[in-house]
């Protein structure tokens, strides 16, 4: 939400409903909380809209109200390489916004949703003085270390039921995406884009892990049955040959 971006020349305040959609403003003690709602800005994000690119100064910290964005690198052929997706309830940016350094990445919008941005001067402002929002902050940073390393292991993986079915448990992180739960809207499309495989090898999984009774595919999206099993993909009773495709 970077001055040039769409997203910031859309930007308002924030409605009562969508503070509520925000997990860590109600952790905040009264004159912390009044300080960070006054500086809260939310803006609509359609398909294809960058909230922030590599290179620009960081200017805000960032959260998923609606919707769902991917956080991308661009290799060293120029190809961008999806690191991660982020759904609703998902804040992300804290690691840059504490160093005041350049995004190293590009976060861009798969579908129509809102994004809320805090200042960076607001950001640091709470930092100093709410111990609720430090809190925040460092469960972040602890879930993030493990979500890259699972990132990691998704690279290495060969099978495409795995690779999806550790994707999916990262989207249902209930620390850092408290608004998911157990349901995910999310296409089958949106989903091979984040886990870099094409549409039929996704919709292949799906199908395997649907029938191996962890996930349930609903109409615009899919229900996390059994996020542990998800979780230890290598678990799950291999595919029969002639099963579920």
């Amino acid at each position: 939400m970077a001055g040039e971006s769409p997203i910031y020349r859309r930007r308002r305040p924030p409605s009562a409903h969508e503070l509520a959609d925000i997990p860590w403003v109600a952790s905040l003690e009264m004159e912390h909380r009044e300080r960070a709602i006054a500086g809260i800005v939310v803006g609509e994000a359609l398909p294809g809209d960058y909230v922030c690119r590599t290179g620009k100064p960081v200017t805000f910290w960032f959260g998923v109200v609606e919707g769902l964005l991917k956080m991308t690198i661009d290799n060293v052929h120029g190809d961008a390489v999806t690191i991660i997706g982020l759904p609703p309830g998902g804040w992300f940016g804290e690691g840059t916004a504490l160093k005041r350094e350049p995004y190293r990445y590009n976060v861009q919008a798969l579908r129509k949703g809102l994004v809320a941005g805090l200042p960076l001067a607001t950001f640091h402002w709470l930092l100093d003085h709410s111990i609720g929002f430090n809190r925040f902050i460092m469960s972040q940073l602890n879930e993030r270390v493990g979500q890259f390393v699972v990132g990691r292991e998704i690279d290495r993986l060969h099978s495409p039921e795995a690779r999806v079915a550790l994707s999916l448990a990262t989207l249902c992180n209930p620390v850092l995406y408290p608004g998911v739960r157990n349901l995910l809207r999310i296409t089958q499309q949106e989903l091979a884009y984040l886990v870099g495989l094409s549409r039929q090898r996704v919709n292949e999984a799906l199908a395997v892990l649907q029938a191996q009774g962890v996930i349930r595919v609903e109409y615009g999206g899919l229900r996390v049955l059994d996020v542990q099993a998800l979780r230890a993909p290598w678990q799950l009773p291999a595919r029969r040959r002639g099963g579920a495709r």
